[in-house]
């Protein structure tokens, strides 16, 4: 498989790449597939980042097709980590659901960052789905102690097979996926408060990510120090 222009073009930015082994499989429920990695040396080089997400390359047909993918319970120790593919029409997916142990696949670290606030947010209000659902894990467990407020938009009943580490302390709601995700902007501008010193971070399909944060910008005024915000996939 030929790397193209995009791999040139992470490469001069301060790519770096590794070489992932596939340890073993497991599917959930029908609807993802989830793989446990030795990373080759990426989280020693690398280290760990609440929300840390990789670049995998797929052959599509003998070109190279690279998809982001959020690393799920990395261990520095092991340097082993879990990845979750979504199972629907594509090279990624197809890959994911024939790998068998001692498979091996091309990965690039290259802009990812991010830290929660110092000092601690009073609280966190999380806006993501099944794609981005192992990024808001990575912040409850890193955010422990922080009370937070989570919506998160799923397309099947399915998806909520997928853990959430949701404590005590932090309010989920479940939003369906209707009207091309209208409804979970709706829900999420009709329901966050209009004051507070939380830190927001917004990460679902592309469209429905710019409508909730604009929301927060323009209407509450939320500043750029206080809110994320990252469109996880496009809907066709």
């Amino acid at each position: 498989m030929k790397r193209n222009w995009e791999a040139l073009v992470l490469k001069a930015m301060g790519g770096r790449d590794f070489q992932l082994t596939v340890l073993s499989t497991e599917s959930i429920d029908g609807h993802y597939q989830r793989l446990l990695l030795d990373g080759g040396g990426l989280l020693e080089t690398c280290g760990v980042h609440p929300t840390m997400w990789i670049r995998l390359w797929f052959d599509n047909d003998g070109r190279a097709h690279q998809r982001a993918y959020t690393l799920v319970d990395p261990d520095p120790a092991t340097g082993r980590f879990t990845l979750e593919f979504a199972i629907h029409d594509g090279c990624a997916a197809r890959w994911a659901t024939t790998a068998k142990a001692g498979d091996t696949i091309s990965a690039t670290v290259q802009g990812s960052a991010f830290e929660l606030p110092d000092p601690a947010p009073e609280h966190l209000y999380l806006v993501g789905d099944a794609a981005s659902l192992p990024a808001v894990n990575s912040l409850l467990d890193a955010g422990a102690d922080i009370p937070a407020t989570v919506w998160l938009e799923y397309a099947h009943e399915g998806e909520k097979a997928l853990a959430l580490r949701a404590r005590a302390h932090h309010d989920v709601t479940w939003v369906p996926r209707r009207d091309e995700g209208q409804h979970l902007v709706d829900t999420v501008c009709a329901a966050v408060p209009t004051s507070g010193a939380g830190h927001y971070w917004v990460a679902c399909e592309a469209a429905t990510t710019r409508g909730i944060t604009r929301h927060l910008r323009k209407t509450l005024g939320v500043d750029k120090e206080r809110l994320t915000s990252l469109g996880y996939w496009k809907a066709a």
